[in-house]
């Protein structure tokens, strides 16, 4: 632009020069203004290259803004694609923590541990020399295989909160106690006194325990004592209430 500037003043100092010379044409007051054959055609050539300069960088302005519009446009959509992508990993975490939400509750569900079994034999157990642990031989249910009747001991398979009950019946002339252990830990005991003025005699009792993965739980008679031993009487029965 600043070059066409300089070519219209040159061109115009050179018309005003040619002007001044002696043999120019002379202007008259209702005559129209004249110039040389070759002024005349360079300032027609030079307004129309000025209009096509204009025109030029009218365009390249028109087309600077709409390259600044395009690039304002692509920030826009990167800035809503970055949010869409964050959007997208925050649901995809909701939906993985679900699906392990889920998972747990299904293993929760799957895991149910129940056992209800009776000492059996159908005669009297002790009384014995030692303490001994009391075995129930006759297994009535035994969901998740967690009792053993072999060695009398229920072995936690989960970690969890358990509900476990004792129960036997005995001669009442001799004496009865057991006792319900956690691993080597005393939790609860049931008995009776011996005593000539009763027949027979029932006891029970019941118990909420936390055990870890492995625990062991079994009862244990008192040296000395006794119960009846039946598919019936006796029985050790307990069940996991919920997972930890």
């Amino acid at each position: 632009m600043d070059f066409a500037i300089s070519l219209f003043v040159l061109l115009s100092s050179s018309l005003i020069l040619a002007q001044d010379d002696g043999n120019a044409i002379t202007e008259k007051p209702d005559e129209t203004r004249t110039c040389q054959p070759d002024m005349c055609d360079l300032l027609m050539a030079f307004g129309a290259m000025k209009e096509k300069i204009a025109a030029v960088e009218t365009r390249l302005e028109d087309s600077e803004t709409r390259l600044r519009n395009s690039e304002t446009r692509l920030k826009d959509s990167e800035t809503r694609l970055k949010d869409s992508e964050t959007r997208l990993k925050d649901s995809e975490s909701r939906l993985k923590n679900s699906e392990n939400q889920l998972l747990e509750l299904r293993n929760k569900e799957r895991t149910k541990v129940i056992f209800s079994a009776a000492t059996g034999g159908g005669q009297a157990i002790g009384p014995f020399n030692t303490d001994k642990t009391l075995i129930y031989r006759t297994v009535i249910t035994n969901i998740g295989d967690a009792y053993s009747p072999h060695t009398g001991v229920f072995v936690a398979p989960v970690a969890g909160v358990y509900y476990f009950t004792i129960f036997y019946h005995a001669q009442g002339l001799l004496h009865s106690r057991l006792w319900l252990f956690k691993n080597k830990q005393h939790m609860l005991t049931t008995n009776d006194h011996q005593t000539n003025a009763d027949g027979a005699d029932n006891g029970g009792n019941a118990v909420f325990m936390q055990l870890q993965l492995g625990d062991q739980v079994y009862v244990l008679m008192d040296k000395g004592s006794h119960v009846w031993g039946t598919d019936y009487h006796t029985t050790f029965s307990g069940f996991l209430v919920t997972q930890m």
